[in-house]
């Protein structure tokens, strides 16, 4: 059967149609601390769900502004009725049969339209004070927004960290792999030229097995904290996400803990919730109290009734009503002293909850002070470590060529080093984390 021919446009919409989704370009390039904070501030759940409350707020406030304004509807019915009212009238029998006879009502039709106008004219401060209540519990969802971005920020900086620390932490145990691995070749090596035992050959192969399941586990760390980074940049959690970066080791200049709190005092985002809350608490004592007030609206309707159709237009069977309606309540079941105390208690509890809050925030900044300043010492301590272990290592080796040195020395040698690696790689980690958290406990940008 003769093949048959295919245009090359349709050949390359197939290919592309078959071929899998590449990711795009923008996903696969190595991404910086700030891109992959402004990724996840741009996508995560957490920042929308705390926007759409914003919004929701805002609604609120347009809610609570209609009571303030007036209330305009048009009303329409179309009615056939028969009212009996007469026949039940006392001593309707004492007139004659004929007149009871005439008397007898027939259903009739009955159509009505009007409009109707309602106005609060004075309501105690009723709506003024909902008005403003709506109006702080709006400055509080902005205070939301910022807290579920601060907090966003701060899990994407430890994520960040966490894959920097796994990947180098698997070069660190690929290296000491990698060194187990060539003193292995030179006992082999040794051993054929009858300077070394089968013992030192059988030692360098169990450190080098020994050595396989830390690859393992460097790894699955480097799988875990990639999805755990991908999860807060909104990507499938298997997404080949590079980083390219440094772990911080600026010095942290400010030791004072009294200006540490006049900052956090000012930016901390929970701080300010708690101030809105407090003042939102105020008023809704004062909206409370304004239940028992005097309240007074205005009224009106205009419409035409009629019971034949032709009339709806006839001016004739107009009806209108003007009406200030006074409303004062007396006795209202103790509603009111109900709701001032719920409203008087939240306002307590806003109070309180304000005070633990500082507290914590104050424990927090002792802590990441004292947690940086171990961070750095282990850094120092571990750096002049890896340099001390390295040497003695490189010794080691050299003495091992000459029949100096075994192959538990050989073995020391290289966990010292690749303890003060770990120890160096962990400090590093630690202060750029620490350093993150002090910054969100001061309310300021942990990616900064």
């Amino acid at each position: 059967m003769a093949g048959r021919f295919y245009p090359p446009a349709v050949l390359v919409m197939v290919c592309v149609a078959l071929s899998p989704a590449w990711p795009q370009s923008d996903d696969l390039h190595p991404l910086t601390l700030t891109e992959a904070v402004r990724i996840a501030l741009e996508k995560h759940p957490d920042i929308g769900k705390a926007r759409a409350s914003a919004d929701a707020l805002k609604g609120r406030i347009r809610e609570v502004r209609a009571q303030a304004l007036p209330e305009i509807s048009i009303l329409s019915t179309a009615t056939r009725w028969r009212d009996p009212s007469l026949l039940n009238a006392s001593g309707l029998d004492n007139f004659p049969e004929e007149l009871r006879e005439a008397l007898v009502p027939s259903p009739v039709n009955l159509f009505d339209y009007s409009i109707s106008v309602k106005q609060p004219v004075y309501t105690a401060g009723k709506v003024g004070t909902a008005l403003r209540l709506a109006s702080v519990e709006a400055e509080g969802s902005l205070a939301e927004i910022d807290r579920a971005q601060q907090d966003v920020a701060l899990d994407v900086v430890k994520a960040f960290y966490a894959v920097m620390w796994s990947e180098r932490y698997y070069e660190l145990v690929e290296a000491t792999q990698q060194q187990r691995q060539l003193h292995l070749e030179m006992a082999r090596t040794r051993l054929k030229n009858g300077v070394a035992t089968e013992v030192d050959v059988l030692r360098s192969q169990v450190a080098v097995a020994n050595g396989m399941p830390d690859l393992v586990r460097a790894r699955n760390a480097i799988r875990q904290a990639r999805s755990r980074l991908n999860y807060f940049l909104v990507r499938p959690l298997d997404h080949p996400t590079a980083v390219s970066g440094v772990f911080e080791e600026k010095f942290w200049e400010q030791q004072d803990l009294e200006a540490l709190w006049k900052e956090a005092q000012r930016r901390r985002p929970e701080l300010q919730r708690l101030s809105i809350a407090l003042r939102s608490a105020a008023a809704q004592i004062d909206l409370a109290r304004a239940e028992s007030r005097l309240r007074l609206d205005f009224a009106s309707t205009y419409g035409i009734m009629a019971r034949m159709p032709e009339n709806l237009a006839n001016p004739q069977f107009a009806r209108w009503t003007v009406g200030l309606n006074f409303t004062l309540p007396v006795f209202d079941g103790f509603r009111r002293s109900g709701l001032v105390w719920q409203a008087t208690a939240n306002e307590r509890a806003a109070r309180l909850e304000r005070q633990k809050m500082e507290q914590q925030v104050r424990l927090a900044l002792s802590q990441g002070l004292d947690n940086l300043a171990a961070a750095r010492e282990t850094v120092e301590a571990s750096r002049a470590a890896v340099n001390e272990a390295e040497r003695v290592l490189s010794m080691t080796q050299d003495n091992y060529k000459y029949g100096a040195a075994t192959t538990l020395d050989i073995v020391d040698a290289q966990t010292a080093v690749s303890l003060a690696g770990t120890n160096l790689l962990r400090g590093l980690h630690d202060y750029s984390v620490a350093r993150a958290e002090l910054k969100w406990t001061m309310g300021l940008p942990p990616w900064e």
